[in-house]
């Protein structure tokens, strides 16, 4: 089983403790987006946990401890990294001390391990396809020798994102092929493995792969390990990634960034932060008596060496 982190919140960010002392005591529970009184119980164990896969816009409140999990799990860290400011990115570290930052986890971690995010890409007066280009550059320029890959998009349009960002400005094909095509001389220019995410465009004719960000062959090759067939279900239209089991919750990160699809608002995700216990099993709250806790089915997808030999 692949365990994601941070996917719906920025937990590296805000919830680092909260982290660390669940994998200190083994198991962590996820409260059901859909069905609140579900509750699903998620062993953090090696044997059954084949990889720990991290997203976040600032790892520097866990670097000192990340050897915790990093010394008993497999890993893997995507580190977002945009040319927005804060009139987008309100919370969310410079882009200097993101570079620095990242730059430290490469060397706590290896290079191998790191994916460099680049998404979303999005358009407004300000951030222009011509910004995007100078920043891609710069900071493809200082970042290539510290990441595996790089990863990008655009962005979606949902519904909330009219109301939140108004000034955005909508994305024609000729924009997403024109920045695709900028971006990927970029990325060979400074020897950077670029590939897409959730993008039904091909643009492997720009050098850009166009796959899944958490698959079996990133994942294996990144921690020298193989896997088996594992199912490849994807998380929206146009994913690649294979199945994984989050344990972060909606509405609850608050860098307050305006393109967010996992809070509704800034407002909601602040006031859910402040309802938050290190010392409770989920990230949220705690357990109420009409909570329905189940245990997870978990199983692992690793080769194991003896397995290996037979081959």
């Amino acid at each position: 089983m692949i365990i994601n982190t941070g996917s719906r919140t920025d937990t590296v960010q805000y919830y680092s403790e909260w982290l660390l002392k669940r994998f200190q005591e083994g198991f962590v529970y996820s409260r059901n987006p859909l069905f609140l009184n579900k509750v699903t119980k998620y062993e953090l164990n090696p044997e059954v946990v084949d990889c720990v896969i991290f997203c976040s816009k600032n790892y520097e409140p866990i670097l000192e401890r990340l050897h915790e999990i990093t010394d008993r799990f497999n890993t893997y860290f995507y580190y977002t990294i945009t040319a927005y400011g804060k009139d987008i990115e309100p919370n969310v570290p410079s882009i200097e001390d993101s570079i620095e930052t990242l730059i430290k986890l490469s060397e706590i971690v290896g290079a191998k391990r790191i994916a460099w995010r680049y998404d979303p890409i999005l358009l407004t007066e300000k951030y222009t396809k011509n910004r995007h280009y100078e920043t891609f550059d710069y900071m493809s320029e200082k970042l290539s020798p510290y990441i595996d890959r790089c990863i990008f998009s655009f962005v979606e349009m949902y519904k909330k994102l009219k109301t939140n960002m108004p000034e955005i400005i909508l994305l024609t094909q000729e924009d997403k092929d024109e920045i695709a095509k900028n971006i990927g001389l970029i990325a060979q220019k400074n020897k950077i493995l670029l590939q897409t995410c959730a993008t039904l465009e091909n643009y492997e004719k720009y050098n850009i792969i166009q796959s899944g960000c958490i698959t079996a062959e990133i994942l294996g090759k990144a921690n020298d390990v193989s896997f088996s067939n594992i199912k490849h279900s994807g998380n929206r239209k146009g994913c690649r990634c294979m199945e994984n089991r989050n344990i972060g919750d909606y509405d609850t990160c608050p860098n307050g960034c305006k393109y967010c699809y996992a809070n509704q608002n800034p407002q909601i995700a602040r006031k859910n932060y402040e309802k938050h216990n290190a010392d409770s099993p989920l990230i949220l709250g705690g357990l109420y008596p009409t909570d329905e806790i189940s245990q997870s089915s978990q199983r692992s997808f690793l080769i194991k060496y003896e397995q290996q030999k037979l081959f």
